[in-house]
């Protein structure tokens, strides 16, 4: 695992796609090669208990909840870890460059940064931060769910409800993966 020393890894793609799934695989394989790791998840993100990350199968890890970038900055200055992860990178605090630069220190610092976060919203427009992340990546994975109408590939989380504002935090009450005929489908009905 020493190869993975000061590497940015990324899981993006739908919700239901199996990123945080692999955000908890990639920590827990870390944990059994003796790194020293934490996970962080947004306050926002408030579907589960504050102190874990819990993928859609029920599997949990440990979280530190927090803002913004800068509490994790200052969490991983007083506990130096060698892996850090963040699930739901979208919905974290801070300016988006401040985020990059501190991704950036962690990696100079040969911290090993594992992020799992979606690349698109309910309407087909990308997150930001993922968007200016995923060029910086060494290790980026695009998942997939499948589409909750004709079970190919899915490419996007599609909202059932009417809510418009950009983010709506739920799961299987809220949303759906489609694929993209599917989704143009919905979105001209």
């Amino acid at each position: 695992m020493h190869q993975y020393k000061g590497k940015l890894i990324i899981h993006t793609g739908s919700m239901f796609s199996g990123k945080t799934s692999s955000l908890e695989k990639d920590i827990k394989r870390f944990n059994i090669a003796g790194y020293k790791t934490v996970a962080f998840k947004p306050a926002v993100d408030t579907r589960y208990p504050k102190s874990e990350i819990r993928t859609h199968d029920n599997t949990t890890l440990n979280a530190v909840m927090v803002n913004n970038i800068s509490e994790i900055y200052e969490y991983c200055r007083i506990h130096n870890p060698d892996v850090i992860a963040i699930d739901e990178v979208q919905f974290l605090g801070g300016k988006i460059e401040d985020i990059v630069k501190a991704i950036t220190k962690f990696l100079e610092k040969d911290v090993t940064v594992v992020l799992a976060g979606l690349d698109m919203d309910f309407s087909g427009q990308a997150f930001e931060i993922v968007k200016e992340l995923m060029p910086m990546a060494d290790y980026l994975y695009k998942h997939h769910a499948v589409c909750a109408k004709c079970g190919t590939d899915a490419w996007v989380s599609h909202r059932k409800t009417k809510a418009q504002e950009r983010i709506v935090i739920g799961a299987t009450d809220e949303y759906e993966p489609l694929c993209r005929k599917c989704f143009l489908e919905e979105q001209n009905d």
